[in-house]
Parts: C-alpha cells; structure tokens; sequence
C-alpha cells in the first residue's frame, strides 16, 4: 500500500474556488482503480490550509492517479492559489492494522 499525505497553504482569496475543485477532484479520485482513500481535510487551526490523506493499493494505482485530467487539472491551478511551500510525503506501507481504541 502507498499512503501519501500532502499539506496546501492556500491563499485565502482563493479558498472558495480551491474547495470547488477539491471536491470534484475528491469524486473523481475516489472511483479510480486502486484507491483506498482520498480525503481532503482543512486544518482546524487554519483553515486555509488544506490537507490530502490518500491511500492507493499500489504502484500502479497511484501513477494511474497522476496522469488522470483531474489531477492534472489541480496541478495547473496550484501555482495561482499557494500561499506558500506545498509539502507532500508518500509512504510505502507493508503492514497495517487498525488501533482498538
């Protein structure tokens, strides 16, 4: 499994129209092959921080995922609508298990 968490600083001004394509980007996203999860969140302590919690069965799930025309879509937009530095981490995941809580 490959988790990928990204972080978006979004300018403000812009919110409105990044939450927009987020959620079509969501829709989209969440009926490709492959995909375990795809969550896009708001920071609580700032809401003009986005956050992207994805979760892809493999390889090719992932890359089929990056060559998609939505994903391509947000990729043109991001550069008008940061705020700042975007930071994005992928994870190779043999293992995982749910916590009893």
């Amino acid at each position: 499994m490959i988790v990928v968490h990204a972080t978006f600083p979004i300018d403000p001004d812009e919110r409105d129209r990044v939450i927009e394509h987020i959620e079509e980007l969501e829709a989209k996203t969440r009926q490709e092959d492959g995909v375990i999860e795809y969550v896009a969140s708001t920071d609580i302590d700032d809401p003009n921080v986005i956050r992207f919690t994805e979760r892809y069965e493999d390889e090719q799930a992932l890359g089929a995922h990056t060559q998609t025309d939505h994903f391509a879509e947000f990729e043109r937009m991001l550069p008008d609508v940061l705020a700042g530095e975007p930071e994005v981490m992928r994870y190779d995941v043999e293992n995982a298990e749910e916590l009893e809580l």
